[in-house]
């Protein structure tokens, strides 16, 4: 045996299961066609949100939560809809990982060195229904150190297991067969990619330059899923949310390739959910790509005006920082606009300069340098949009600014094959959402979130904008800004039981087979059931990396 255990993928769930593989004693083979300086995967260029319930810097802020009330909000979006069936696990790896979220996820991180930033964010404020889709309070915590620093300490275990002798690196080996012999996976056989320097995230070669093959007691598959190919997106893309766009742009690198789903199928693996994705609505095309077709999506605040192609404001729940999901169902078939990929964001420069986030690492280097101070005069003491915002806002490809909004709609034409919108249209409407502010009450939906957004602290002092009217010259100038779909999360997958063991069609697990992370739907094939509530995808990572790595170690005991 080369290992006692082969984990395929150096992302964060493999990092978390190869951490609890060798803080046990076991020797793992870590598995990854991307070079050293890939590792940590897709989570190192996320924005580090985690999703807890009932945590102190809630009740700081006076939120009031619960797991009943968490639990309740995510059966409400998951929709579980096939509990016999291929919900059967998902539904059981739900409830489980709410009860970690309000019990030991805050813990266990902090003793892995991860701390918060002291506000909630409040993602996801759902579809307007008690019972609906949505995030009742504020849960969206940011670690300082954004994503990278949620991996930071896995790659440190991995590289000082590696120093022990417990954990031995196989970059630029890209698997392509489960080795299974009597129905026990035995190990892996793949491609040698050559050597490529490439910069973290960028694309590198495919290049073979021979074969290998690796054999363990068990292996875990970590291998994420399907955002960075298109062709495969689409294939998947579900009829209810209507026709997949032409043209997308993309929130991961492009080894997010999907191809370890049909690898494990081949191998008797049970894919399920296919037809459940992620993907948002308010992408960027990046001004400083890092990947092919890198996209950045603006994380809102609810004070932009949304519209259409055609220049209509879309109707509630399609806000901005609602409903993902339902929102992107609403641009993909409503037929007179289902023909173009994008919409648009109206908006003031005091507007952007409170409510704009971008996600990603890159993209809030306070937060990521851990830098307290930085983050204090940039975001709450700060004049002007932040840094990276202020960079799109003057070199990005999908930001127009006017002061008037006549001038601001000719450049958002300007921005289309052929223009679109009607300047005087879109004035009626946002006059008559402008009237909407001249007392403190008010039957406009937005304007209704908006306020009830400003009643928690966390939101006035550093994320909504005070309310204001649009056309307004002094909040201005006004901003145009041009939305694609993004690419993003798989939420179905290999099907797996609570220890992260892999199903085969039979319903029985396959021995010696593990799967972990967004290859597994985050755990059970789709613990996000149709949607998600933020801040669970990197969670979902350490908690079913965390099951494989114990179940596994467990294993081969």
């Amino acid at each position: 045996m080369d290992a006692d255990v082969i984990v395929v993928g150096a992302g964060l769930a493999g990092l978390v299961a190869a951490h609890e593989l060798t803080s046990r004693g076991r020797r793992v083979a870590l598995v990854d066609q991307e070079n050293a300086r890939n590792l940590g995967g897709q989570a190192f260029w996320s924005f580090g949100g985690l999703f807890l319930v009932d945590s102190p810097e809630q009740r700081r802020l006076k939120i009031k939560d619960s797991f009943e009330l968490a639990w309740s909000d995510w059966q409400g979006s998951a929709g579980f809809d096939r509990l016999d069936d291929e919900d059967s696990w998902a539904v059981r790896w739900a409830r489980a990982y709410v009860q970690w979220a309000a019990g030991e996820k805050r813990s266990w991180l902090e003793g892995h060195g991860i701390k918060f930033l002291p506000t909630v964010g409040w993602a996801e404020r759902g579809d307007l229904r008690a019972h609906g889709h949505g995030n009742s309070v504020p849960r969206f915590h940011i670690a300082w150190g954004t994503g990278t620093g949620v991996v930071e300490p896995f790659v440190e275990y991995a590289k000082q297991a590696a120093r022990d002798g417990l954990l031995t690196f196989h970059h630029r080996h890209r698997v392509d067969e489960l080795v299974v012999e009597d129905g026990h996976a035995r190990g892996v056989r793949g491609t040698l990619l050559a050597e490529d320097d490439s910069a973290r995230g960028a694309a590198s070669n495919r290049d073979r330059v021979g074969d290998f093959e690796l054999t363990a007691q068990a292996v875990v598959l970590t291998t994420g899923g399907i955002g960075g190919d298109h062709d495969i997106v689409r294939r998947h893309w579900p009829e209810r949310l209507g026709t997949p766009p032409e043209r997308m742009v993309t929130g991961v690198p492009a080894y997010v390739d999907g191809r370890m789903l049909d690898i494990s199928a081949a191998a008797g693996a049970r894919l399920v959910n296919r037809d459940r994705m992620w993907h948002y609505t308010e992408g960027l095309q990046n001004w400083d790509p890092i990947w092919p077709g890198h996209g950045i999506r603006i994380l809102p605040g609810p004070s932009s005006m949304w519209f259409d192609a055609l220049g209509r404001r879309l109707p509630e729940p399609c806000l901005p920082g609602y409903d993902t999901l339902g929102t992107l169902k609403y641009l993909r078939t409503t037929e007179d606009i289902a023909g173009y990929d994008h919409s648009w964001f109206v908006l003031t420069q005091k507007i952007i300069e409170k409510e704009f986030a971008l996600s990603g690492s890159e993209q809030n280097p306070d937060i990521t340098a851990k830098d307290r101070a930085g983050f204090l005069k940039e975001r709450i003491l700060g004049k002007g949009a932040p840094g990276p915002v202020d960079a799109f806002l003057r070199k990005g490809a999908d930001f127009v600014t006017a002061s008037t909004l006549e001038e601001l709609v000719e450049k958002m034409n300007g921005l289309t094959d052929k223009p679109l919108l009607d300047a005087a249209e879109v004035r009626r409407q946002i006059e008559a959402r402008d009237l909407q502010l001249g007392n403190t009450y008010s039957k406009d939906a937005q304007v209704q979130g908006i306020r009830n957004a400003r009643r928690y602290i966390g939101d006035r002092l550093g994320r909504v904008a005070t309310p204001h009217r649009i056309l307004d010259p002094a909040a201005g100038p006004l901003i145009g800004v041009k939305l694609h779909i993004l690419t993003r999360k798989t939420l179905g997958g290999i099907q797996t039981d609570l220890d992260s063991r892999a199903l085969g069609t039979d319903g029985q697990p396959l021995e010696g087979l593990y799967a972990a992370g967004e290859v597994a739907g985050f755990g059970g094939g789709g613990v996000h059931g149709y949607n998600a509530l933020e801040g669970t995808f990197l969670g979902g990572c350490l908690f079913s990396g965390r099951a494989a790595g114990r179940a596994a170690a467990q294993q081969v005991g």
